[in-house]
Order: C-alpha cells, then structure tokens, then sequence
C-alpha cells in the first residue's frame, strides 16, 4: 500500500525510509500535491525494464503496421542490402 507523506517528513527521513517496500512506494507531497516518489531499487528496476520492454512493443508494432501499409521486404532484399553494406 502506497504511503503520503508531506516533504517536510524527511527531516526525520529514517521514519520516512522505513515505510518504503516493495510494491508500496512512498509519495511526497509539497504544498499538498504530489512531487516525489520514494521505491525500492528493486522496484525501480522492474519499473525500468517494463518502460523498456514498452518502448521495443510500440517499435515493433510500428514496424508491422509499417510492413502492412507499404509491404514487406522479402528476405533476399534484406540479404542483398546487407551484403552491399559490407565494408
């Protein structure tokens, strides 16, 4: 369960940091709105492969719809691309 606490919590960040686990972050608030967050590195890891893992699903389905669109290259094309790129 995700915990609030006001910014001014980390004058005692101790109390602060105790309350931080896996899959409940705390979230800092300044003037009452959200501002940071606090999670657990292991977490945060997590947190960046899916970003991750996001950005290569929204790549590939662009290149599907790309290949519907305008068609895709047969293999021989990409073997005679390749093989023109050789140094």
């Amino acid at each position: 369960m995700a915990v609030i606490a006001p910014v001014s919590d980390l004058r005692n960040y101790n109390n602060v940091l105790d309350k931080v686990s896996v899959g409940s972050p705390v979230y800092l608030t300044v003037n009452g709105r959200g501002k940071y967050t606090i999670r657990d590195i292991a977490e945060d890891e997590e947190f960046e492969k899916t970003k991750a893992m996001l950005r290569l699903m929204c790549e590939l389905n662009e290149g599907k719809r790309s290949g519907e669109d305008e068609g895709y290259d047969t293999s021989e094309d990409v073997r005679k691309y390749f093989h023109n790129k050789k140094p």
